[in-house]
Formats: C-alpha cells, sequence, structure tokens
C-alpha cells in the first residue's frame, strides 16, 4: 500500500512542480508588459490574459500537490494538540464531506466546461488579444482528477493512522522552515526520551 501511496504522491508532487514554472512564465510577461507599457508607450494587448491563465494553470494544477505535502491550511492550533488517531477521524470526515464533492464536482462540470470550449474553440472575450482558453480550461477536470486521487491516498492515509495510531510515511520535499522546526524538535524530544 505504501508504493501506491508514494506513487499517487509522486505524481502530486511531478504536477505541482511542472505548473510551478507558470510563476516564471508570469513574472517575465509582466516585467515585459511593464516595460514595454512605461519605458516604450507601446502595451501589449495580450499580458492582462496571459497573467490570468498562467496564475489560474499554477492555482488549480498545485492542489494536488499542496495536499501531497500536508501544505493546505487547517486550525493547526488545536489540531496538533489532538491524538493522532483523533487527527486522522477528524481528517477522514473532512475529506468525505468537503474534499470528494469538491473534487468530483470539479471533474464532473469542469468536463462540460472544457468540451464545451473546445467544441466552440473558445477564446477570451476580456481583451482584444482573443487568447484561446479552451486549453486552460481542460485543465479544471484534470486538477479535480488529481485531487480526488490524492483525497483518496490521503483517506487511506488516515485509515491506516486511525487502525496503527501512526502516520503513514510520506514523500518529503521543500518544506516551511516552521515545519522543519517543529520535526527537529520532535526528533530530539523522542531522542530525550529514549536515553
Amino acid at each position: 500500500m505504501t508504493r501506491i501511496l508514494h506513487f499517487i504522491d509522486s505524481l502530486s508532487t511531478w504536477v505541482g512542480k511542472a505548473f510551478a514554472w507558470c510563476i516564471v512564465i508570469l513574472t517575465f510577461s509582466t516585467c515585459y508588459e511593464v516595460f514595454v507599457r512605461y519605458v516604450l508607450n507601446a502595451p501589449t494587448v495580450w499580458a492582462f490574459d496571459m497573467s490570468v491563465q498562467m496564475y489560474g494553470a499554477l492555482f488549480m494544477m498545485a492542489g494536488a500537490y499542496a495536499l501531497s505535502q500536508d501544505a493546505h491550511v487547517r486550525g493547526d492550533v488545536i489540531y496538533r494538540l489532538l491524538p493522532r488517531r483523533t487527527q486522522a477521524t477528524i481528517d477522514l470526515i473532512l475529506y468525505i464531506l468537503f474534499l470528494a464533492p469538491g473534487a468530483i464536482a470539479l471533474l464532473y462540470y469542469g468536463y462540460g466546461f472544457a468540451s464545451d470550449s473546445w467544441f466552440y474553440k473558445e477564446v477570451s472575450w476580456s481583451s482584444p488579444s482573443r487568447i484561446q482558453i479552451y486549453f486552460f480550461k481542460t485543465l479544471i477536470p484534470i486538477s479535480g482528477f488529481l485531487i480526488l486521487l490524492q483525497g483518496f491516498a490521503e483517506s487511506v492515509r488516515c485509515v491506516i493512522c486511525i487502525r496503527t495510531g501512526e502516520w503513514p510515511a510520506r514523500l518529503h520535499d521543500v518544506q516551511e522552515t516552521e515545519t522543519m522546526l517543529i520535526h527537529e524538535h520532535k526528533d530530539l524530544n523522542e531522542l530525550e526520551s529514549e536515553k
């Protein structure tokens, strides 16, 4: 089961890191737009649409990655004080009640939006550049599928934790400094308690 969980985690991580490059494209296109607008007095017609689509793609496709890294926002002030089995029970209930229906809605309705958009070869109406947006609307059902898949992995982790009292190992990636310090502190406490 660990191999399946790690495969799903690695898929979410790969997709999240691939779409993280959208921020580089977004940064360069914004800098270019500022330069040509204010220095050359020749603004582009595509920069606004480009920034909206790059940010939207980044936001949609990073959701499963954030979930795989346990990086979504929660009320940690109370949550981290609870026993692990209680944490897992709360997470499992929330995944079933909120995450799964939301991901299924993204998948189902997003597929309808994307297929209609491809059928009409939809373009943006918010600017004169008329940028094609059907490619980006395709990301809606794909992100729903990835979030649903990662949600399944997280639910399995919850069930394992409810049974064993320990969270199963997850693939680690870049972490915030606060998270690293918390883990180091826990490791030091465990070493001291073993002595």
